[in-house]
């Protein structure tokens, strides 16, 4: 490479870098907007140039002009000039330069350079100048200008000076090993500045508002920040290349001394704070929240890294503050209200951390602020029974889910279960002892279970507490005992025998006796709440009655002595088996094997075998019917006989009546057909469950009428009268052989009833020995076959009666042969132990009261199965 080549190299970069650094140095030309050094910073070049011509003489030492402050004149004479040249891609020093692995004056070529011709290694001397420049002098006169820049950034003049010269100046001092002089001087220069104009403008605001002295604190940090820019672009190079190796950074030190001089002064630090917390406060009062000072303040606190230290603290502390006053005051309102108001000041508070973005430390300590305060400090007042019991009594499923979201917040939602079974068990004992509305207990009970069941899977979401608490209230109450005219001055439970009664009801009429409130129809929002996500509610008349089934068997699981609804259920299937009123064979079927899987093979064998004797004494009527057909003889009527187990069927009593001979004849052909079929076998009618179908003649039209057999008795005596003839009380009764009570029933059935066939005369709802009956002439209805009101299907009072009594007596016996068992087992046993044992073994049965048990122990000691010895103990006597 010839010199001469070097020289026009140099030539050319010297006037490249005068042209950069004198291009604002022309007066009254506007500063472009500032931009970071690194973006115009040009690249140096690699290898350095031996020797130009017409380089500029040295400056004489004291102020050098900006392009001489970079030009230092070389020890090596010009090729042409004999004068002094300077290479400015070194810093002034006087050390060996490295460059790109340059090490005493040798450069390592690449082993793949010109591999197949040529040198494999070139040697390139290096030409560095010695450097003649004192670097202290250079410091001086660097950072003259710096802080000429300083003062102009400060006091937000106009830019007019280079920022590449800066930061070229900047470079060039760290190389010369004067970084730590350098940075003290920015250091004493930013500290002056902060103390001076910042500090004091920010305390001028003093003598007003904490939330002016957080807005003058943030008016200085945004000046602070906006000029520390400046300064990270000027001092970029000493940022990298010396702090960053010792830990530290600019924006470290400049935030630091904001931080120390402002933030931190006494008189100041405690007002910043406290304005912003006296934002908080007035949006917490319903003022308008200042969102975007708060918002700056909290990024303010964040960057000076003062948030957790001073800033969320004091936060906290006015917070208990506002909670603990807040929670004392709104406590003495009704409980609703409060809990509203509670869940309310919980989302506020929580939405103003999630808007701001806080840290998660203060949302969860300011949550377990307020759950300290509004919960665990109210629980008693939360929980309170009287209250929680007026809740529960409007049905407020809202404010109840609210309270026990409330205290779950703390689990303690469970607490809650006192008072809740305490409101159950009262509401369930008031249905079951009210003698007014027995006939809707169920229905009442229903309603409830299926409100609390709602209650329990929506509002209290499941809680597990809960539930066994529901449940244990509604065994509690209906398994209660009284004494009263309803049961007859037994021990009956009530619940037992309204239950069986209710499945009669819903068996004979299907999906139409369904109560509208308990109808899924009628609340299917609520119920598509309550039900699995991804169950589908189908509505047809099946389902329905199935689901109400369902629930009713829900209700017989609370009860615990079975024997009542088994009584009751068994006399009512029998009068739906035997007179064809059941509105569905397939439920029926349905029901008997939902008790069987809940009770047993043995609770429902009697029953099975009422289903199997219906369908033998159909098969025995086909049969019949076909051997007469055979013999060529015709029967006057169409007989129908059922023939039952008296084992497996309830116990109907005989009751006295005079047939028509046509009926008496048909039964005596089926009697005898039967005895040669079955010998050994006896046949007993009872004709009080006959019914049959009566086709009648009346002056506005034929008609058929379905009847019981006493009523079509009673009918048939008024064939081949005239019309308007009377028929006298007396001469009913010895023509048909009824007891007073059963044609007093049947001729209320017929002549005061809805439909009447025959008419009363006197006219009146009661039947006196003095009335007459007639036909009534003017008889009539828009269907040809007509159904009246059949009396076997409504109890009467006796019978209810003797059902209780029956199954009281049975109960007695149970508990007798108990304690025998119990006292063969463990031949002497104390007088509580075996009330213990007793109540353990009869409790599926029907448990009796333990006065009860008692006197069933006296009986036993009087009948001699057992005695009492002198230490009080009973023993078994073989």
């Amino acid at each position: 490479m010839s010199a001469h080549t070097g020289a026009l190299k140099r030539k050319h970069s010297e006037k490249t870098i005068k042209e950069l650094f004198t291009t604002q140095s022309k007066p009254h030309v506007a500063a472009a907007a500032p931009l970071s050094p690194t973006n115009k910073r040009t690249r140096r070049e690699s290898s350095p140039v031996a020797g130009s011509e017409g380089a500029p003489p040295l400056a004489p030492s004291g102020n050098m002009s900006t392009a001489d402050m970079y030009h230092f004149p070389s020890k090596r004479a010009d090729i042409a000039g004999n004068a002094e040249v300077v290479d400015i891609s070194s810093s002034p020093d006087n050390s060996p330069a490295k460059v790109n692995g340059q090490r005493n004056g040798v450069r390592k070529v690449a082993p793949n350079m010109h591999a197949n011709s040529g040198p494999k290694r070139l040697l390139v001397k290096n030409f560095k100048p010695t450097r003649k420049v004192d670097p202290k002098v250079f410091l001086d006169q660097t950072w003259q200008k710096i802080e000429k820049a300083l003062d102009t950034i400060f006091q937000q003049g106009n830019i007019d000076f280079s920022l590449e010269e800066l930061y070229r100046g900047v470079e060039n001092v760290c190389r010369q090993n004067m970084a730590k002089e350098i940075k003290d001087r920015l250091v004493i220069k930013c500290r002056d500045y902060v103390g001076s104009c910042l500090k004091v403008k920010v305390k001028e605001s003093l003598s007003r508002t904490n939330v002016d002295v957080l807005r003058a604190t943030l008016q200085a940090w945004a000046v602070w920040n906006s000029q520390v820019k400046y300064l990270d672009w000027i001092f970029c190079y000493l940022d990298r290349a010396y702090l960053l190796p010792r830990h530290e950074s600019l924006r470290e030190i400049t935030i630091d001394l904001f931080r120390s001089i402002i933030f931190e002064h006494a008189k100041l630090n405690r007002r910043i704070v406290d304005g912003a917390c006296d934002l908080v406060a007035a949006d917490r009062a319903g003022g308008d929240l200042d969102t975007e000072t708060f918002s700056k303040a909290v990024n303010m606190f964040h960057e000076m890294q003062v948030y957790t230290r001073h800033f969320e603290p004091r936060m906290l502390e006015l917070s208990q503050e506002y909670v603990m006053k807040w929670a004392d005051v709104e406590s003495t309102e009704k409980l609703s209200k409060y809990v509203r108001s509670a869940g309310a000041l919980m989302a506020r508070e929580l939405k103003r951390v999630e808007m701001f973005s806080l840290p998660n430390t203060t949302k969860r300590d300011l949550l377990t602020l307020l759950e300290d305060h509004l919960i665990s400090r109210k629980e008693s007042r939360l929980i309170n029974q009287d209250e929680f019991a007026d809740l529960l009594e409007d049905n407020a499923v809202e404010d109840l889910g609210l309270l026990y979201s409330l205290l779950e917040r703390r689990k303690l939602g469970a607490n809650l279960r006192p008072g809740f079974m305490k409101w159950i068990e009262d509401e369930g004992t008031t249905i079951v002892f009210n003698e007014k509305e027995q006939d809707n207990m169920v229905v009442q009970l229903l309603s409830l279970k299926r409100q609390l069941d709602s209650l329990w899977k929506v509002y209290f979401h499941r809680d597990v507490e809960l539930g066994h608490g529901l449940r244990e209230s509604f065994e509690t109450f209906m398994n209660k005992t009284k004494k009263t005219s309803a049961s007859w001055g037994t021990d009956n439970s009530k619940t037992g025998e309204m239950i069986a009664k209710y499945v009669d009801m819903l068996l004979r009429g299907g999906a139409k006796a369904i109560p509208a409130q308990l109808s899924r129809k009628s609340d299917k929002p609520a119920v598509a709440a309550a039900e699995e996500e991804n169950e589908d509610v189908i509505f047809d008349e099946d389902t329905e009655v199935n689901n109400q089934l369902d629930q009713v068997l829900d209700l017989f699981r609370f009860v615990h002595g079975k024997a009542v609804f088994e009584a009751f259920y068994k006399k009512d299937l029998a009068r739906r088996l035997l007179m064809g009123r059941s509105a569905s064979a397939d439920a029926e079927r349905s029901m008997l094997s939902r008790l069987k899987i809940e009770c047993g093979a043995g609770f429902t064998a009697n029953l099975e075998q009422m289903f199997r004797d219906i369908e033998l004494s159909r098969e025995e009527m086909n049969s019949y019917k076909n051997i007469s057909e055979e013999r060529n003889e015709k029967l006057s009527l169409d007989l129908s006989v059922n023939v039952l187990s008296a084992s497996s069927w309830p116990t109907y009593p005989t009751v006295p009546v005079i047939l028509p001979p046509q009926i008496q004849t048909a039964i005596d052909k089926f009697e005898a057909h039967y005895k040669v079929k079955h010998s050994g076998r006896k046949l007993e009618f009872k004709h009080a469950l006959a019914h049959c179908q009566v086709k009648a003649k009346f002056p506005k039209g034929n008609k058929e009428l379905v009847v019981s057999s006493f009523q079509a008795i009673v009918l048939l005596l008024f064939n081949g009268l005239k019309e308007g003839e009377h028929i006298d009380y007396n001469y009913l009764k010895e023509a048909t052989g009824l007891p007073p009570p059963e044609l007093n029933r049947t001729l209320q059935s017929l002549a005061c009833a809805k439909l009447r066939p025959l008419t009363k005369h006197p006219k009146g709802r009661d039947i006196n020995p003095t009335d007459t009956f007639t036909l009534n002439s003017s008889f009539n209805d828009p269907k040809y076959r007509i159904k009246i009101n059949t009396v076997q299907l409504k109890e009467t009072p006796q019978e209810n009666k003797e059902t209780h009594e029956r199954v009281a007596a049975d109960r007695n016996y149970e508990t007798q042969a108990a304690i025998v068992r119990i006292l063969k087992a463990r031949k002497r046993i104390s007088h509580a132990e075996l009330v213990s044992e007793t109540i353990k073994a009869t409790r599926n049965r029907g448990t009796l009261e333990v006065s009860g048990i008692k006197r069933n122990i006296d009986r036993l000691i009087e009948k001699e199965f057992l005695e009492r010895e002198d230490d009080g103990l009973y023993a078994y006597i073989a």
